[in-house]
């Protein structure tokens, strides 16, 4: 009886005994890479193409390697921006109303019609002379001049402020609450 050597479970197999078993790999047509030779004759025929092209990619390897400004932008800096001197569209509008009490039930936000009623021996006419006027200040009225009225500011355009100074000068103004 002999006695062979067992073989181990930590002992190394024989090399190539571990890989797995092959398989056969189909048959295809060779790889041939074509029109390497009339892609460079097109190049030639077309030389001004390749030369724009040549001159846009240095054009742009230049912009991208040329110095920085001092805002970190590169090329040449931009001119400062011109501002426009426009005229201001709306403005604030002092403006007398006839009845003190009406205007303390009004508060900064409020929306108001300002409506002028001019007194004539025939009767009144009354115009509104503006719509939808934002009150922006209703300052606090002084001691005893009630009788006079009560100031307001309102947030009107400028056409409308031109309109609220005239119709104050000849008529007495109320507003009405929108």
């Amino acid at each position: 009886m002999s006695f062979a050597p067992s073989p181990s479970p930590l002992a190394p197999l024989p090399l190539g005994t571990d890989a797995p078993p092959t398989c056969e790999v189909p048959h295809f047509a060779p790889v041939r890479v074509r029109g390497g030779r009339r892609q460079l004759r097109r190049l030639v025929r077309h030389r001004g193409r390749a030369l724009a092209l040549g001159l846009a990619v240095t054009a742009a390897a230049l912009v991208a390697a040329g110095p920085r400004g001092d805002d970190g932008a590169r090329g040449h800096p931009a001119p400062e921006p011109v501002r426009e001197h426009r005229a201001v569209e709306t403005v604030s509008a002092p403006v007398r109303i006839a009845d003190g009490a009406t205007v303390r039930l009004l508060r900064p936000g409020d929306r108001v019609d300002v409506i002028a009623a001019e007194e004539s021996a025939l009767g009144g006419d009354a115009r509104v002379v503006a719509r939808g006027a934002r009150v922006t200040k209703v300052p606090e009225p002084l001691d005893g001049v009630t009788e006079s009225g009560a100031l307001i500011v309102l947030s009107v355009p400028r056409a409308t402020a031109a309109r609220l100074a005239g119709a104050s000068a000849t008529a007495r103004l109320a507003v009405t609450l929108c």
